[in-house]
């Protein structure tokens, strides 16, 4: 018999738990709109009323995204302060990565 894969950290640990609905109906939306602009795009709309529903779309991405960083500092970030953690210097360069990526998109 074999053993099984270690398990993930479990998800109780993450700062976003408490919005998870918010987040997946969030992005339920944005699916939505997705599959509207590849609708728009297969009937031939016009260029600009595109480019304004990607537009909507990608605003609503970087507002999860910004949600998400966030939580991550209020949680995350600040629990590692908190107790001292030794990963807390870690934590911040997570988050700061992060940043560094949304500001580049």
């Amino acid at each position: 018999m074999t053993s099984a894969a270690p398990t993930p950290q479990a998800p109780a640990g993450h700062g976003y738990i408490s919005d998870k609905d918010r987040y997946l109906a969030r992005l339920k939306r944005i699916e939505g709109q997705a599959r509207g602009i590849h609708r728009m795009i297969d009937e031939n709309t016009y260029c600009i009323d595109i480019l304004t529903q990607i537009s909507a779309a990608t605003a609503a991405l970087e507002n999860v995204a910004l949600g998400l960083l966030e939580d991550h500092l209020k949680h995350c970030v600040a629990s590692a302060i908190h107790d001292g953690d030794t990963s807390a210097e870690a934590k911040i360069k997570e988050a700061s990565d992060a940043i560094a990526r949304l500001v580049k998109s």
